[in-house]
């Protein structure tokens, strides 16, 4: 918005109307004939829209398919099988499919990706197969009431796997598919990353290096007759505390000899977190599970303890394993340095550790991605639905997106409306899947255009 200040005459104007002013009114004029041709759609748009209306049924279709495929992180063959469906998919598109293995010691089953370079904007669509559901959990099948769809992964995030498609389905049917350069990445491991990152990411960092843009295609926002934009996701990684102290009789705690324990030195370690760590926006930490006493056993992949102690013994060990969230990687390394100082400010006679575990970085909430945003928001309200607001990154959870994040504009939360996730009640609003493929055809062909002009 540009605003000039008032009081101010333009001494070349004998009327007192600023030369100025005029200028500004002309630029705004201008301004809101682009704003116009924004919010509404061209002929071209408007054919994807009436395809994508048209073909509805098939994108629900295809849905209930994918559903039906029990792909749990760790069901490989369920995922596989899966790939084989969405592999059909993309071959239909008139691009080539290619699974990527993963090396035996990752344990998953790997992923999906085909790309095709072209010139203008380079666009990487991500979506994942697998969901939390595995092969065991009585949550296998799709169910359709009315508008409602019920299934493992329906919402998280067979729908937006189903979007991609069908959003490139609907460019292809203007010929704008030809002309596209994109790579689409379903990773087989999102629920469940495998480890080391630096193997099960490696393809999808190096996608988001090639990339000028990238979308991801996890549930979209609808809140207070409002829909909502999402260009920030906090990291999610874990860290770990290791807390030794002197074991001797309870009888001599806090003196010179015995010191304070291991366990009061815990409590002050957790408590300064709690005083000096907390409280920039974005910046979250929780202490998952202690274990503590004289013996401790903790396995951290199964987050399962056991421990002996006595009252009258002043306890040798604890063993804390949290995690942390924040909303940059700058914000993440200064938590883990104020944490680390904390830790290193020992109580007598106790000694303590602490380490950080990879995780998902954050997905900063950069300029680059409100620009993409506002973008977005013109889409949708060209759709008719109103401009679109952002989202809090604190009320949304780490994703794939997050890694590719650092080396591209991006926005998350492009697929269609639904709720439960991770749940036996995860749901999906099927008339919102024609909503997600119109906004992402249409958003990618706009770019298209806008970088060709």
């Amino acid at each position: 918005m540009v605003a000039w200040k008032t009081g101010v005459r333009d001494p070349m104007n004998a009327q007192g109307t600023s030369i100025v002013k005029r200028l500004v009114v002309a630029s705004c004029l201008l301004g809101l004939s682009s704003l116009v041709s924004a919010a509404t759609l061209d002929a071209n748009e408007q054919k994807m829209v009436n395809w994508i209306d048209a073909h509805e049924d098939e994108a629900i279709a295809l849905l209930e398919e994918t559903v039906n495929i029990g792909s749990g992180t760790m069901n490989h063959a369920g995922i596989r099988e899966l790939g084989k469906v969405m592999s059909r998919e993309i071959s239909a598109l008139g691009m080539t499919p290619e699974w990527i293995e993963m090396p035996a010691e990752i344990n998953r089953a790997g992923h999906l990706f085909a790309r095709q370079e072209r010139t203008g904007p380079k666009f990487l669509l991500i979506g994942h197969l697998d969901t939390v559901f595995e092969a065991d959990d009585n949550f296998q099948a799709f169910a359709r009431k009315g508008n409602i769809a019920e299934g493992p992964g329906v919402s998280d995030m067979k729908d937006g796997n189903v979007v991609i498609i069908y959003a490139l389905k609907a460019l292809k049917e203007i010929g704008a598919l030809d002309n596209l350069s994109v790579t689409i990445a379903y990773t087989g491991d999102e629920e469940k990353a495998g480890r080391p990152l630096s193997i099960s990411r490696k393809d999808l960092i190096e996608a988001g290096k090639w990339a000028d843009i990238a979308l991801g295609f996890e549930g979209a926002v609808t809140s207070n007759g409002s829909d909502w934009a999402t260009i920030a996701r906090r990291s999610s990684s874990s860290w770990t505390l290791e807390v030794t102290g002197k074991q001797a009789h309870s009888s001599g705690i806090f003196n010179d000899s015995v010191g304070a324990g291991a366990i009061n030195e815990t409590a002050r370690i957790l408590n300064s977190f709690y005083g000096e760590v907390r409280g920039e926006y974005g910046l979250t930490f929780n202490a998952g599970t202690i274990q503590g006493g004289t013996t401790v056993d903790y396995d951290p992949s199964q987050n399962r303890g056991s421990t002996f102690g006595k009252t009258n013994v002043v306890p040798s060990l604890t063993i804390v394993h949290g995690g942390i969230r924040a909303l940059s990687g700058e914000q993440l390394e200064r938590a883990k340095a104020r944490m680390t100082a904390i830790v290193d400010n020992h109580l007598p006679q106790t000694s303590a550790s602490i380490s950080f575990g990879d995780g998902y970085p954050p997905m900063a909430p950069t300029d680059g991605n409100r620009n993409l945003a506002t973008k977005l928001s013109a889409v949708n309200e060209a759709l008719g639905r109103g401009p679109m607001q952002i989202w809090d990154p604190l009320r949304r959870g780490a994703a794939d997106i997050s890694f590719v994040a650092p080396y591209t504009d991006a926005l998350a939360g492009m697929g269609a409306l639904g709720k439960g996730s991770h749940s036996p009640n995860e749901s999906l609003e099927l008339d919102s899947m024609s909503l997600a493929m119109k906004r992402a055809a249409i958003l990618i062909y706009r770019l298209m255009n806008e970088e060709a002009n």
